[in-house]
Formats: structure tokens, C-alpha cells, sequence
């Protein structure tokens, strides 16, 4: 039987600034995934990006309620995740899958998601995902080497974290979700992560020989949070 895995897939790499789009990396993405394809089917969550922030941040100027924002935020994720899926033609699932509450049996090896209804970040639809299709691990590429101890980018005393459990992680990110919300992996994804006992595997998506080390069972440089 192929295994199945979810990778949850930060729009920080498909959209790094919001009038560029990172297509350098979906080709190298790409070529990498249809390389483990036969191994594995892959289930690609895809997330908003800088391209969902800055609609946001504007929409926010002029008072935008939290669930418009929501909205807004999925539209971006689901444009990113069609975006991406175009790359690979007939290899992927023809169109995007919405509902996270239903189970996956397409026989294509390569799926695409993004977002789904307010108050869901992508993370928390891959969460979704993984419980409805009894997978117990994620894949989660971000654009750092790990998770870290505080924001490495406001605080030169963070320090990378290699291993760790939700219950500590989770006191380190909170527990409240707010639209646009730019964590490692979201605090209400997290919650439910550890009441289902999920296993993440937190990985620089730029590093593309650090996600093939996971995908052989090497070692990787990346962040393990489980129970």
C-alpha cells in the first residue's frame, strides 16, 4: 500500500513578497515530489503567503471584520494552491479538493487544498485532513531551518529547537488564532495535533535535500513536535 503524506506548505514559499511569486522553487518542488510518487501520494495543503497578508492588511485599514479577512485569506491560499497544482499538469488531481471533512480517494498520486471557511488556517485543514484519513504524520514547510525558542527575526537569544512536545510548543505559540496569524504551525492546529496524538515534522521548504532526507528516513535538519 502507498503511504500517504501531508505536507502543509507555507505560502511564505510560493509567495515570498507579494508581487513575487517563487516559481524557481515550485519547479524544483515539483520535480522532487513526482521523484517520491510512486512511493508515496502526496496531499498538498498550500497556505496564503505575502500575496494574503497584504490584502489583509489592507482590508484591515478600513475596519474589515475578522471574517471577511477569513475570507479573504482563503481565496489567496486556494489561488496559491491552483497556482501550484498548474505546474504539474496531469499528474496532479484535476481541481483543488475543498472539503477537509472528506476522505481522499482519487487514485492521482498528487493532491492539492488550501484554505476552507473561517477561523481554518491551512495548517488547521491539514490537521483536518490527516484525522479524517487516519495519517499521523505532517509535513509542515515553512521558511526557516527550524522551530525556534522566540522569533529569530526580533530576538537574537532564540534558540533552534530539534525536538519537542505540542504541550510546550503550543505554551510557546499560544492558543488564539487571528486572521494572517504568521506562526511555524498555527496555535489551533496545534491544539488539536496533540489531542489526536499527530506527529509533525517541521522542515526549511527551501531546503529541498532536507525534505528528501525525510522522505529516504535520513537524517534531516528540521524541528519533530509529538506527543
Amino acid at each position: 500500500m502507498v503511504k500517504k503524506i501531508i505536507i502543509s506548505l507555507g505560502g511564505s514559499l510560493v509567495v515570498p513578497e507579494r508581487n513575487i511569486l517563487a516559481t524557481k522553487f515550485i519547479l524544483d518542488f515539483k520535480k522532487l515530489i513526482l521523484k517520491f510518487s510512486k512511493k508515496y501520494k502526496f496531499i498538498i495543503i498550500v497556505g496564503g503567503g505575502k500575496i494574503c497578508r497584504f490584502y489583509q492588511a489592507e482590508a484591515s485599514k478600513k475596519n474589515i471584520n475578522k471574517k471577511e479577512l477569513d475570507w479573504i485569506g482563503i481565496a489567496a491560499s486556494q489561488l496559491n494552491a491552483i497556482f501550484v497544482k498548474s505546474f504539474f499538469g496531469v499528474k496532479a488531481q484535476e481541481k483543488i479538493f475543498k472539503s477537509p471533512l472528506e476522505k481522499i480517494k482519487n487514485n492521482k498520486k498528487v493532491v492539492f487544498g488550501g484554505g476552507w471557511k473561517p477561523g481554518w488556517t491551512t495548517d488547521y485543514v491539514s490537521v483536518k485532513v490527516s484525522q479524517v484519513n487516519k495519517i499521523k504524520e505532517i509535513l509542515n514547510l515553512t521558511d526557516v531551518d527550524y522551530i525556534y525558542t522566540k522569533d529569530p527575526d526580533k530576538f537574537k537569544d532564540s534558540e533552534p529547537i530539534k525536538e519537542i512536545n505540542w504541550l510546550d510548543y503550543i505554551k510557546i505559540v499560544g492558543t488564539k488564532h487571528r486572521p494572517g496569524g504568521s506562526h511555524p504551525f498555527d496555535p489551533k492546529a496545534s491544539l488539536l495535533a496533540k489531542k489526536i496524538g499527530l506527529k509533525l515534522i517541521s522542515i526549511n521548504g527551501y531546503n529541498l535535500r532536507a525534505v528528501e532526507n525525510y522522505l529516504t528516513g535520513k537524517k534531516f535538519i528540521g524541528t519533530i513536535i509529538e506527543l
